[in-house]
């Protein structure tokens, strides 16, 4: 349902009439009597729109549609016109308004009039809302950041992914980002500009899980009152993102099946088939050939879903792209909080190295927020201990960092080492004697 419609006039009987016509055409208004009073309610992500007489004070109509597309220059403002204003109207419309309507005006043209800007303010968000995610979209593979050979294998498999149709299953720790792994698919797919319909299969309470994914019928149970699209039919001409698959309900995994399986979907309380031109990206934390041999999950619905497999390495699996992360969330902080970060000495980078990440990259990223504000006194305590030298000595520091943790990634291998790092094996072993770093101790040095 739209957000109410804004009807401002300082008549009261004019008011009551406008009030009662949506209210009968079963459209939300409010109404006002003053334009302040309105212009508190709109902003650029306000759904509805606003109907405004033009003679009021101390703020005119004119002055509160200005004002309101200083907000949002296309939202959608109708003017609401006496016979001496007529002139004036039709050069509002010049102005930015959407239409018009002269008094006295019959209902059904108050209504029909603001009906269609209803549509084009729907349309509006809309459009901004694909754009945003095309954006976010695209953005995701870089997000995907890291040097290491198993984050430059996974964006190309994320990129031939996206070149086909094929539905995919995401696996991977907590905070390893397959949410950014399915945007990324997304983006650079041919359904790009068309919606991303996220699904978190945990967060969904059980009640409404069914009505949510598949929608229902008005009269379909109690309560329901109007016909509603479910997730799948939002999704259609674009992508399905399934998170946390696995704590679906098996009932619910028979008719995921389904959907899947012939790309059609039935609403509750209806028998009509209603066919589905969407693509399935499905991601889980568990191992769902384990679940699926313990009974847990649906075997048929793994062997639909994982025509593709990805899997997210944790971060223990890449320590070497620790250093270039841990920079990188340093610099969001920073241009957030519109404050400036020094770049991390290398003993903090050499921690970090060292660490456990259960929480994986997420829980990088929070690390990197409380240093940045100076929230992790333990960073903070290695940062001012290592804080002295010049910045030949930091740039030092950071490279005895990044070798560190690519050994230590890489389990001592030399050669996955140099080859990660994109050095040749004589000029790796010239930094390692450089650093005073050895094969049989750099564990310790980690």
């Amino acid at each position: 349902m739209p957000a109410p419609i804004l009807f401002v006039d300082d008549e009261e009987d004019l008011r009551l009439a406008a009030e009662q016509s949506f209210q009968l055409a079963d459209l939300p208004v409010e109404v006002f009597g003053a334009a302040d009073e309105a212009l508190a309610r709109i902003s650029r992500e306000y759904q509805g729109i606003l109907v405004t007489d033009i003679r009021m004070s101390p703020m005119d109509g004119l002055a509160l549609m200005a004002r309101a597309l200083e907000i949002d220059a296309e939202f959608p403002v109708i003017l609401v016109t006496g016979h001496g204003d007529l002139d004036l109207a039709v050069r509002s419309m010049r102005d930015g308004a959407y239409d018009f309507i002269e008094k006295p005006f019959a209902p059904e043209r108050l209504v029909e009039t603001a009906k269609r800007a209803l549509d084009k303010r729907r349309l509006t968000l809309e459009n901004r809302a694909l754009r945003a995610e095309i954006s976010e979209g695209r953005n995701a593979e870089a997000r995907l950041s890291g040097r290491s050979a198993v984050m430059q294998a996974l964006r190309a498999q994320l990129r031939a992914v996206a070149q086909t149709d094929a539905d995919a299953l995401i696996v991977g720790e907590t905070g390893t980002g397959k949410e950014l792994a399915a945007r990324a698919i997304h983006g650079m797919s041919a359904r790009c500009d068309r919606p991303f319909v996220q699904i978190n299969c945990a967060a969904l309470p059980a009640d409404l899980i069914e009505s949510e994914l598949f929608g229902h019928e008005a009269g379909a149970f109690p309560n329901a009152i109007r016909t509603r699209f479910g997730k799948f039919e939002h999704a259609r001409g674009g992508t399905l993102f399934l998170d946390e698959i696995d704590t679906l309900p098996q009932p619910l995994q028979a008719k995921l099946l389904q959907v899947v399986e012939h790309r059609i979907v039935t609403r509750l309380g209806s028998n009509e088939v209603v066919p589905l031109d969407i693509r399935v990206l499905a991601a889980s934390k568990r191992d769902l050939e384990h679940a699926a041999g313990a009974g847990e999950f649906r075997a048929d619905l793994l062997y639909r879903l994982n025509v593709v497999t990805l899997r997210l390495p944790p971060l223990a699996e890449r320590r070497e792209d620790i250093p270039q992360l841990f920079a990188q969330f340093l610099e969001d902080v920073a241009a957030r909080a519109q404050r400036d970060v020094a770049p991390p000495p290398g003993a903090v980078l050499r921690a970090l190295a060292g660490r456990d990440w259960p929480g994986n990259v997420r829980e990088l990223r929070n690390v990197a927020e409380r240093y940045a504000l100076g929230l992790d006194p333990e960073l903070t305590r290695i940062a001012t201990a290592d804080g002295a030298g010049s910045l030949a000595d930091h740039m030092a520091q950071h490279e005895r960092a990044l070798i560190v943790a690519t050994l230590t990634a890489h389990a001592g291998s030399i050669k996955a080492s140099y080859e990660s790092l994109g050095l040749s094996r004589k000029a790796f072993y010239e930094k390692m004697r450089k650093h005073g770093l050895d094969r049989s101790t750099f564990r310790d040095e980690a």
